[in-house]
């Protein structure tokens, strides 16, 4: 056991320390950031349309977390892709780009809230083509568009890119800005330390 002054402090010092880490202090993007990742983008190939979308997604930066939802449709089969398997499913090739993937997100306190497969085809449709099968959907938590621009702006993103790319037939993705998430991990982690802390007090109090 330990003193209750002392022990709160120590509790109070580790939850400061995750919510400095996963909270975004850095605020909107700059208008030379904005530029210089448009450039860089530019020379990357995108095309006018491509740089139109990202320009507006940078420009609508609240410099807070945000949510990108993804609905995605596996390629069956997929195309034959360096370093895989002839027989490699849509699956093989997400993991191939998730293992890069997982520790970018996980090193800027970025991650999944929620991933699941599709249990049947698309219930209400409303001026849309061809969206009536999917076959994943998953809502990924960034804490900021810098954050996620520097793990795509890696060149060691370009190559696990492909397998994604390669797994997919079709995909819709598009961020949510502000949210709102009950199982936020900040909130969470402070009713921990709470429990701990009175348990400790508890203790305490009864040696005493």
């Amino acid at each position: 056991m330990i003193q209750p002054k002392i022990f709160w402090l120590v509790l109070l010092g580790l939850w400061l320390g995750f919510f400095t880490w996963y909270t975004s202090f850095g605020g909107p993007m700059t208008a030379t950031e904005i530029t210089t990742i448009l450039e860089a983008s530019e020379r990357r190939g995108r095309n006018p349309e491509q740089l139109a979308r990202l320009r507006n997604f940078l420009e609508s930066d609240t410099g807070d977390d945000f949510v990108m939802v993804n609905v995605i449709e596996f390629n069956d089969p997929v195309p034959d892709l360096p370093g895989m398997p002839a027989d490699a499913s849509a699956d093989d090739l997400l993991s191939e780009y998730m293992a890069y993937m997982f520790p970018a997100l996980l090193s800027r306190a970025s991650h999944p809230i929620m991933m699941g497969e599709a249990a049947a085809p698309a219930l209400d449709i409303w001026g849309l083509e061809g969206a009536d099968n999917w076959t994943r959907a998953a809502l990924m938590r960034y804490r900021s568009r810098r954050d996620m621009i520097e793990i795509a702006g890696n060149p060691e993103f370009l190559g696990p890119h492909e397998y994604k790319v390669g797994a997919m037939q079709k995909t819709l993705a598009f961020p949510v800005d502000p949210w709102t998430n009950a199982g936020d991990p900040r909130f969470i982690l402070a009713l921990i330390l709470i429990i701990i802390g009175q348990a400790n007090s508890l203790r305490w109090t009864k040696r005493s």
